[in-house]
């Protein structure tokens, strides 16, 4: 599969660019990028983003990741795809669950990258890449070197399943002119700002007009609501526990040091209380705190690109 180029440029703020590309899957027209270092190598292992769902989020959310990738030198590939419904993904009004999108990465996988990566997951996103890791573990494919979680949910959240008839009930709520009112508020500058500084950061400061234009700009198209509201709707609180205990990936977990808790299940749990229950169940983990809230990739990103570079190594070198 050939994939199609795009004139337009979505990468403003790198240094290093990169055209949007497009593949198709179920019908559907979906966007990645694709960053190349110089210094690759066919040993180098392929990194494949999953950025988090929300008001404006997509793809961009790891530019300044993939910017500081590429100025600390080093040679893994990167893949940063946007989600079904995402950036400049086609957005169909239908519910999508983690295990649509994992779909759409197994095949992004394996058509596009056509070799096995480490993948790094923004926060409740996690429900994808775990979604992804039981294709590989109920099936003979490898498509997972290595699992990397920025900011990963509570713990509580993480084996807690909300029933069918509840996520239905939130989603018909949603996707109502009721629903349509409550977007059209949360895309206002007003609002994101506010929401961002009281649950994402951890200096406000670093609220900027950078991160805010980019969300006003990914949620200026009403059809990006589909996939928030997937979210909202909590199609992806499930019971992950045994998907966990059977990952034989070496993960690394990185958790904020005032990572916090929009639900109720881990409003009293501490950053370093998150981080162990993490590590105690994940079979292959390891993790540290690291100065933010939770969205490290953009708040903290020399201390995140850092943390992520030596774990590749480390992975690159046992491979």
């Amino acid at each position: 599969m050939q994939p199609q180029s795009s004139t337009q440029d979505v990468s403003a703020i790198l240094s290093i660019k990169s055209p949007t590309l497009f593949y198709e899957w179920q019908n559907y027209r979906c966007a990645y990028e694709v960053y190349r270092p110089t210094t690759a190598t066919e040993d180098s292992i392929p990194l494949l983003l999953i950025h988090p769902i929300g008001v404006g989020l997509s793809r961009v959310f790891w530019h300044r990741f993939c910017e500081s990738w590429n100025q600390a030198g080093q040679s893994n590939p990167i893949y940063n795809p946007d989600l079904l419904g995402c950036g400049e993904c086609e957005m169909p009004a239908v519910a999508c669950y983690p295990d649509d999108w994992a779909a759409q990465l197994q095949f992004f996988l394996e058509t596009v990258v056509k070799k096995p990566a480490i993948v790094l997951v923004q926060g409740a996103l996690l429900s994808v890449a775990l979604a992804l890791a039981k294709i590989e573990q109920e099936s003979s494919l490898n498509l997972m070197q290595g699992l990397v979680l920025a900011g990963p949910p509570a713990w509580g959240v993480m084996n807690k399943h909300s029933t069918a008839q509840q996520q239905r009930i939130v989603w018909n709520l949603l996707d109502s002119p009721l629903g349509n009112a409550f977007y059209r508020y949360a895309r206002r500058a007003e609002f994101l700002r506010s929401f961002s500084i009281k649950q994402l950061f951890g200096d406000a400061a670093k609220v900027d007009s950078e991160w805010l234009d980019a969300l006003q700009a990914g949620a200026a198209n009403p059809d990006s609501r589909h996939a928030v509201f997937s979210f909202l709707a909590g199609f992806w609180r499930q019971d992950y526990s045994s998907t966990i205990q059977k990952c034989d990936r070496s993960t690394l977990v990185i958790m904020g040091e005032q990572a916090s808790s929009i639900s109720q299940a881990g409003k009293e749990e501490k950053p370093e209380e998150r981080l162990a229950q993490y590590l105690a169940n994940f079979p292959s983990a390891e993790g540290l705190l690291m100065p933010g809230r939770n969205v490290l990739p953009y708040e903290s990103t020399a201390e995140f690109v850092g943390a992520v570079a030596k774990f590749v190594k480390k992975l690159n070198n046992l491979g």
